[in-house]
């Protein structure tokens, strides 16, 4: 609200320079609030998709949390009124590789309930094919 407020002085002023770096800024925090949302609903995602593969089998729970987070994620990272995406495809991929981590030590603890630790969880698994099936649900 702040920003607001300094934003409109700005453009009372007629210091319209000032007032494009608070918009540029604002957009940024803006953008910066969607790319932490799809972090976290692709931790969920690759947290389903990694107890899905590691477990050999799904539950109807399990479906519904990769529908819903993939859905989020789409949702989230659409540009309502000028179109387009706040993360491009290459900004999903780091999205998904920084979340796996974080997904990864969560699964351990829900897999073969908690049975293994992360780094006994990672070799029952192919990593790099997990990111990339979340990749794909996201983008189609």
């Amino acid at each position: 609200m702040e920003e607001l407020l300094t934003l409109r002085q700005y453009i009372e002023e007629k210091n319209y320079h000032q007032a494009l770096e608070l918009i540029a800024e604002l957009e940024e925090m803006s953008k910066e609030d969607k790319l932490n949302k799809i972090f976290s609903y692709a931790v969920i995602l690759l947290l389903h998709l990694i107890k899905q593969q590691a477990e050999k089998r799904t539950t109807r729970s399990w479906d519904f949390s990769i529908y819903n987070s993939t859905k989020e994620i789409k949702k989230i990272n659409k540009r309502r009124k000028s179109g387009g995406y706040y993360a491009t495809e290459e900004e999903l991929r780091e999205i998904i590789a920084d979340a796996f981590d974080t997904a990864i030590r969560k699964a351990s603890l829900e897999a073969f309930e908690g049975k293994y630790s992360s780094e006994e969880l990672i070799t029952k698994i192919d990593s790099n094919s997990i990111q990339s099936s979340a990749l794909k649900l996201i983008l189609f």
